[in-house]
């Protein structure tokens, strides 16, 4: 299972790009460039916090973002080895699936109709808070055993959801999320480039 944004797609310039547009749109503050680094190293709630975003505010801002990334998709690529990624893990027997906050439709579009092709399941929507019930979906739809299955992503929410629900978590160095502080929260596996995710399949074999 796959987190997208900042895991398979490169969308932080883009966000970085409309961020401005959605703090004077939902009234929370912008973020200067000198900021970024620390804020990576925060989790979604001290981020929040920092911005004076109340968690009400949390799926207008998402609606938001991703109103505009579908209006933009051309401009978000997938992470380099993405695709080849996906494809050596597909015809190896691995079942795949995307657990997102973001829409499926802008995933699909990012993904490319050739890559999408290769995802047996989407669960897209979901909050950021709320990914824990859609990974819990996933396992259910497709009969695999949780200490058969990880969730591969960058923040510490993706963490945090497969923690709760007893998955194997897959940290990526690539992504919105300082990968030094997702590692000292000792995630299973780390990822130093996408083409490092193919060595799960030595695991399932």
């Amino acid at each position: 299972m796959f987190d997208f944004d900042g895991t398979l797609a490169d969308s932080f310039p883009f966000l970085a790009s409309v961020f401005d547009e959605l703090a004077d749109r939902h009234g929370f503050r912008r973020v200067e460039p000198h900021e970024v680094p620390a804020l990576r190293r925060c989790d979604a709630r001290e981020i929040m916090a920092h911005l004076g975003m109340p968690a009400w505010k949390l799926p207008l801002v998402a609606c938001s973002f991703i109103g505009l990334m579908r209006d933009n998709a051309a401009r978000v690529p997938l992470f380099d080895g993405v695709a080849a990624t996906l494809k050596h893990l597909a015809e190896r027997g691995i079942v795949l699936a995307i657990v997102s906050s973001n829409s499926r439709d802008n995933v699909e579009r990012v993904l490319g109709p050739d890559n999408a092709s290769l995802i047996s399941h989407f669960e897209c929507g979901a909050s950021i808070f709320g990914k824990r019930s859609r990974i819990r979906k996933v396992l259910k739809q497709t009969g695999i055993a949780k200490s058969e299955a990880i969730y591969i992503g960058d923040q510490s929410t993706d963490l945090d959801a497969a923690r709760a629900e007893k998955v194997a978590f897959g940290a990526v160095a690539w992504g919105y999320g300082d990968i030094e502080s997702l590692k000292a929260r000792e995630p299973e596996l780390t990822f130093a480039h996408a083409s490092d995710i193919t060595r799960i399949t030595s695991a399932a074999g």
